[in-house]
Parts: structure tokens; C-alpha cells; sequence
């Protein structure tokens, strides 16, 4: 018999993970037990596993059956388990690392992707999030706060994280540093500055006479778990939260040369430093310098820089318009900056309401009246509510004579509460032929439409733009929903030519969506850029599922800044009147 370099530590993990592979598949119980109970045989085995297998011994030894045996055998032999590698064809992935969660085990991992379709960690946080779990017999809000808590466990030590975590962490940090004695100035840079949809590490850039001095005291903070390196221009630690924060210090002439380096990306910086060059310049993050001069140092003066007081003044310095940092990317800023050609982009007041909301009429947490008052207190002018349709079983979709009673409460609200205008829309299942998962007589009803695509992801990608460019051209569809499906960190887009249907939906009228749920933010700020360029009209919603899920709208518009949108692309900077003329406008073509 060959002999493979496999140890007794793996045979009892492989032995372990096909128990749990077989509980996950719904095989017998009984046989995952066994091979559970044979992993704690090997494991107390104290002789060589290929001298007991050889001699019998191991044959013998109780909780170690034929079955059992042959892995082993092979495991040893081969360094692979025929068993292990059927079940993990069966298996999707994700489910094993779902019972990493606290509190899930293999029997609720498998029940939540039969009955939701849950098969990854992102996933179970988006569908917690959504108000899912707590509906599912047997669960409740009690497990669902369980699972986001051990999920948040699980975070601290993942290599990325969701721009809306980041962001608040980042926040809260510059605040604190920036309050601090002896800092003149204080500004978050890196990916967060320029709201990259997820983030490695925080970036915090200060100024200050007393270098030494903030850097104890940033190192000192009680956020930080551990310190990874301290020093008087640069310090690095790690949050309770999990996320690498770097401070770095320079002095105030420099300030602005460095938070243009340290804001990034690569990309840009290495365009800029080559349009410094062009001019008989050097660019690097101490100053501007003449190409045949001194540069400046880490700590050290730059007399020899050209004077910046800011990074307007420094993309002055080369000719240029100030590019703000969202559209630091390289994809065209510096040649629109030159030509006077940046658009001027969203700002957060600019928007009037939105249209994707929901509420415990379907899947939501709150009432609609809850959400309605929540969103009149942000400032919205109109709230667009857009529970799931009939085919959402798993999100209580609304059969036709709901959707009668929700407009009657809907009616009744207008009436009473003044300040916010509540619209009826509804959430609608693309089918897989494309059509929309209600009667044309139903779709009348209501005010908009959104579209979405909740299931069959699987289609090729011309079957699937095939259905989406038939549910954009549908006259009641007012807007396209999350249009790829991705889950940030959990989940890819399902396959599909975006250009087709964003060429589709600019053609007939149909808006589409910027899902400004931080899990999805969905279109991708790439594509925005192309969907602004065709002339597709694009609607930037929370998805929110309870009244704090309304705030999610910031990260909606980060992104759209980040796809150069201005307000004229976006739907919901209309006044209500404005919007409800196009809402009619695309209801009069059916």
C-alpha cells in the first residue's frame, strides 16, 4: 500500500467534515453520527493509523465501521476522500462556512438554503437584515439578532468590509483625532475618501507641531485592540471591530500633497505624477517640486514645493479643475478636469424621496406609517412604498386583494399626515420569461413598479438579458431593481449583457436602479458611468426594510457620485409633481 504524508490531524478533519457534509446533504442521521463518532476514535487511536489499518487493528477498534475504514484507507493511501469530495460536489460551499456562525449548526444551514436559498455568510446577513429569519417558523427575532452578532464576530477578523461599517468606524475615529490637542488639520483619506464599495483599512491623515504626542494619543484610544506599529509620522492599530486603521503625520505645508497621495487610487496618482512630469514638475506626497530640485522627505521641510494650501490649489498647480476625490479612479477625471468637463455631481440634498422601501406588510420591520413619519423627518418630500409581489412567498408577497387593503391604509394616510406623500408601488418578481408576476389590470394600480429579479439566477447570460430587456421595455415597469443581484462580499451578479439592458432601458424610458443598500449597491459605480453616458435615467433607493434602513440612501448617493452622476440622472430629484408626470407619463403607454 502507497502511503501518502497525510497525519492523524487531517484524517480526523476530513472525518469531521464529511459528518457535517452529510447533515448539510440531509443523508441519514445516523450515518453522520458514525462518521462523527469514528473521527473520535481516530482521534484516540494511540498508535500509527498505517501500521493499524495494515495489521487490522483499527478495524477493530469500536465506532470504526467498513464505511469509515475506507476513507481512512484512502486517505492514507492517497492523500484524498472519495466520500469528501462527492459531498462537496453536492454541497454548495457556502454552507459550511454558514455553521461558523454562532448558534447555526449543519440542520439549520440546510434548512435555510431549502426554505430561503442562503448559501453563504453574506447572504444570512442580508436576508437578517430584510426581516427574514425572524418570519421563518421556529427562528424569531431572538436567532436573528444571534446570527448578525455572530456574523459581527466573524467580521473582525475577514480581510474587507462593507463601506458602511468602515465608514462609521472612520468617522467616529476622525472625529476623535481631529479634537485633539495640538492637530491643526484632520482629514479621512484612502478608499473610504474615495467610497470604494468595500474597504481593506482605514486611512486618517493629520497635521500637527507635536507629532509624537497625537500618535500616543491615537495608539491610546480605547477603539483600538492592538497596536501593530508607533511612531511619530506613522501608527498603526487594530480596532475591536477588526479593522486596520493607519494614522500618518506631516507637517502643515504638506498636508495637502499628502492627502491627495494617501486618498489614491494608484491609478490616479501615477497619471498625476506623469502630468507633473510633463510640465518639468515632480509630484510625490511631501510637495511639487521643480523636476531638477531637491524633493522633500518624510519629517522633513519642503522648501523647495511649490506653496498648496489645499488640493484645489494643487490640481491648479498642473492646469487642472479640483477632481473630487469619489472620482479618483483613472477612468477619465484628469482628461474631463483639463477640458472643463467634471460633471457637477448629486449632492445628498438633492434628493426628494425614493421609491424601493418596504414594510411589515411584506418583509419590512415597521408599519407604513412608521416608515412615512421616519422618512418625513430626513426630509423627504415623498415616500415610495414597495412591498414584494405574490411570488415572494418567502417575503409574504402581496396576493391582489392585499394590495386592495394596503391602498385603502395607503389612502387613509395621505390623508391624516401632512408633510410626506406616501405612493404605491410594489416590488415585482420578474418571472423567467420576463414577464411580471401580476395581471396588467393589478400593475394599474399602482403608482410605479419596481422590477426585480429574485430567483433563477442560474440562466445563461442571454437568457437572463433576454428576460430583463423584456421586463424594461414592460410600460408598467418604472424601474429595474437591484440589476445584477450581487450581495457585496457574499454573492457575485448573475450573468447578463448589463449593456443590452441598460441600452433597453434608456430607450424606453424605464429608470434604473442604484440600490443604496450598503450589501448590494447595486448597479456598480462602473456602470453607472456607462448608463449615464447611454442616457439611462437611474433611481437611487435604500431598499430599506425598517425606518434606520432609510439613512442607507448616503451610501446610494457616495456611489452615484463615484459613477459621475449629477442630479439630472437621477429620478428622485424630482419634485413630487415632476415625478408624479413621468410616474403617469410611462403608466399612459400600457
Amino acid at each position: 500500500m502507497a502511503e501518502s504524508r497525510v497525519d492523524k490531524k487531517t484524517v480526523v478533519s476530513t472525518l469531521q467534515e464529511i459528518a457535517v457534509l452529510l447533515e448539510l446533504a440531509g443523508a441519514n442521521p445516523f450515518k453522520a453520527r458514525a462518521f462523527d463518532t469514528g473521527a473520535r476514535a481516530v482521534q484516540s487511536y494511540g498508535g500509527d493509523l498505517m501500521d493499524g489499518l495494515r495489521s487490522g487493528e483499527l478495524a477493530q477498534i469500536k465506532g470504526i465501521g467498513k464505511s469509515l475504514l475506507a476513507e481512512v484507507e484512502a486517505l492514507l493511501s492517497t492523500g484524498t476522500s472519495p466520500a469528501r469530495e462527492e459531498l462537496r460536489a453536492q454541497v454548495p460551499a457556502g454552507l459550511l462556512e454558514l455553521i461558523q456562525v454562532s448558534g447555526l449548526g449543519p440542520k439549520r444551514a440546510r434548512q435555510l438554503h431549502e426554505r430561503l436559498g442562503i448559501a453563504s455568510i453574506g447572504e444570512l446577513e442580508y436576508a437578517c437584515n430584510e426581516n427574514r429569519i425572524a418570519q421563518l417558523p421556529g427562528y424569531g427575532v431572538k436567532t436573528q439578532e444571534n446570527f448578525l452578532k455572530g456574523i459581527a464576530t466573524l467580521r473582525r477578523f475577514a480581510g474587507r468590509h462593507l463601506l458602511s461599517s468602515a465608514w462609521q468606524i472612520a468617522d467616529a475615529l476622525t472625529a476623535r483625532v481631529a479634537a485633539l490637542p495640538g492637530v491643526s488639520r484632520c482629514e479621512l483619506a484612502g478608499s473610504i475618501r474615495r467610497r470604494r464599495e468595500t474597504i481593506r483599512d482605514i486611512d486618517i491623515l493629520v497635521s500637527t507641531a507635536d507629532p509624537q504626542r497625537v500618535s500616543d494619543a491615537f495608539v491610546a484610544f480605547e477603539e483600538v485592540e492592538r497596536v501593530l506599529g508607533h511612531g511619530p509620522t506613522k501608527s498603526s492599530v487594530l480596532t475591536r471591530d477588526g479593522i486596520q486603521v493607519d494614522l500618518r503625520v506631516v507637517e502643515e505645508a504638506q498636508f495637502p500633497f499628502a492627502l491627495h497621495y494617501f486618498t489614491g487610487s494608484k491609478e490616479h496618482n501615477t497619471a498625476m505624477r506623469a502630468r507633473a512630469r510633463a510640465r518639468g514638475l515632480k509630484l510625490n506626497e511631501y510637495g511639487l517640486f521643480p523636476a531638477d530640485g531637491p524633493e522633500g522627505a518624510a519629517g522633513a521641510a519642503s522648501p523647495g514645493s511649490v506653496r498648496c494650501a489645499s488640493e484645489a490649489e494643487l490640481f491648479a498647480a498642473l492646469e487642472l479643475a479640483e477632481i473630487a476625490p469619489e472620482l479618483r479612479e483613472d477612468m477619465g477625471e484628469i482628461e474631463a478636469a483639463q477640458q472643463g468637463q467634471l460633471p457637477s455631481l448629486l449632492q445628498q440634498g438633492d434628493l426628494r424621496g425614493a421609491l424601493h422601501n418596504h414594510s411589515a406588510w411584506s418583509d419590512g420591520a415597521d408599519s407604513i406609517e412608521a416608515m412615512a413619519l421616519a422618512a418625513r423627518a430626513l426630509g423627504w418630500e415623498y415616500f415610495g412604498l414597495s412591498d414584494h409581489s405574490q411570488s415572494a412567498f418567502y417575503a409574504h408577497g402581496l396576493k391582489p386583494d392585499d394590495v386592495e387593503r394596503q391602498h385603502e391604509e395607503i389612502d387613509a394616510l395621505n390623508a391624516r399626515l401632512p408633510g410626506i406623500t406616501i405612493l404605491k408601488g410594489i416590488e415585482s418578481d420578474i418571472l423567467p420569461d420576463g414577464r411580471l408576476d401580476y395581471d396588467d389590470e393589478t400593475l394599474a394600480r399602482f403608482d410605479f413598479v419596481v422590477a426585480s429579479v429574485h430567483g433563477q439566477f442560474g440562466l445563461s447570460e442571454s437568457e437572463q438579458t433576454k428576460r430583463c430587456v423584456r421586463a424594461v421595455q414592460n410600460p408598467f415597469t418604472t424601474v429595474l431593481g437591484h440589476p445584477t443581484g450581487r450581495l457585496l462580499l457574499a454573492r457575485e451578479g448573475f450573468a447578463i449583457n448589463l449593456r443590452a439592458v441598460l441600452e433597453a432601458a434608456a430607450d424606453s424610458g424605464c429608470a434604473v436602479e442604484l440600490n443604496a443598500n450598503p450589501h448590494r449597491l447595486d448597479l456598480d459605480w462602473r456602470e453607472l458611468k456607462a448608463a449615464r453616458e447611454l442616457g439611462a435615467l437611474i433611481s437611487i433607493g435604500p431598499d430599506a426594510h425598517r425606518q434606520d434602513g432609510l439613512a442607507d440612501l448616503r451610501y446610494g448617493v457616495a456611489i452615484a457620485r463615484k459613477g459621475w452622476l449629477t442630479a439630472r440622472d437621477v429620478l428622485n430629484t424630482r419634485p413630487l409633481a415632476q415625478l408624479r408626470g413621468h410616474l403617469a407619463a410611462r403608466r399612459a403607454a400600457a
